[in-house]
């Protein structure tokens, strides 16, 4: 096991975050009701950008969860990169420790702004620019996911457990693929209407797309950024791998390597792979890189 920075324990680390991110979800549900009892979105929009918008939420829970960890670990050598952060001053995001906390206050902005309530906020703590711990938190389903390095759990408000379904083997045309509501492409398409998965959900939120795999909903996610075009980010990807592998699946390229954390521009682009087992992720990868390159669907 990893040996967290001095002055670091596990379980009150676990226990403050846990503590931030319920009070996190106040600040979620408390605006996601003004926006259902509001017609007018302007109060709640500070950046009225289609492809990339920022709300208040999104500035407040970014906030507190900075706020939070700088006051209660104020001695310790880490530092905190966020998706906000980054927006207003890239030139400031480049970390020089072993650890760093990944924030993204609100994956699924668009999902928040619609009103569907496939949304969440990803912290992860990386230790060498790989995800160690991860919280994701689904405010609307009362759920907090936590991995602790080594195991992982999903729990209410009142600390109720709740298990996660065992992960079952099976062929690719017995999977149900869980994809993008507001990130869909053409490209995409053409990939699930030639695997001819079981079935689809669609639904935002890298991190909720990854806990429907956890909860036994789902089976896989394909992520696909064409050439030239936007691509998810360390904050989109950091706690959701975290949950994914500590449960025992996988997460990858479709090269079947590992993602890779820090780079420049934070970006993961072409195509990634996650699934629900770590030992077929590499067959499953391999199946799909197949029909890809027999219906010359993107560029290999």
């Amino acid at each position: 096991m990893i040996k967290l920075p001095c002055g670091v324990n596990i379980e009150n680390l676990i226990n403050d975050l846990r503590i931030f991110s319920w009070e996190a979800s106040e600040i979620f549900l408390n605006y996601s009701q003004i926006l259902k009892d509001s017609k007018d979105k302007s109060n709640i929009l500070k950046i009225n950008n289609n492809a990339d918008p920022v709300t208040l939420v999104d500035l407040k829970v970014n906030e507190l969860m900075i706020r939070r960890i700088n006051e209660k670990y104020k001695d310790i050598n880490w530092e905190i990169l966020s998706e906000e952060n980054v927006k207003i001053a890239p030139q400031k995001s480049v970390n020089n420790t072993d650890w760093l906390w990944v924030l993204d206050p609100l994956d699924g902005t668009k999902d928040f702004i619609q009103g569907t309530k496939n949304y969440a906020m990803h912290l992860a703590l990386n230790y060498k620019k790989k995800p160690y711990l991860g919280i994701v938190l689904i405010p609307e389903m009362n759920q907090l996911w936590i991995s602790n390095g080594e195991k992982v759990w999903c729990e209410k408000r009142d600390r109720l457990k709740t298990n996660i379904v065992p992960f079952k083997d099976k062929d690719l045309s017995e999977m149900v693929l869980v994809t993008s509501k507001n990130h869909n492409n053409e490209s995409l398409k053409n990939l699930i209407d030639k695997i001819t998965f079981k079935k689809v959900i669609i639904m935002g939120s890298i991190g909720c797309k990854i806990a429907s795999i956890l909860r036994g909903e789902s089976d896989v996610y394909i992520c696909l950024s064409l050439p030239g075009k936007s691509s998810p980010k360390d904050w989109d990807f950091a706690a959701p791998e975290a949950i994914l592998r500590a449960a025992g699946g996988e997460i990858t390229s479709l090269d079947n390597k590992e993602l890779i954390y820090g780079s420049s521009n934070f970006e993961h682009g072409g195509i990634i792979v996650a699934s629900n087992n770590k030992d077929k992720h590499k067959d499953l990868c391999l199946n799909i890189k197949e029909i890809i390159k027999k219906y010359k669907i993107y560029p290999l």
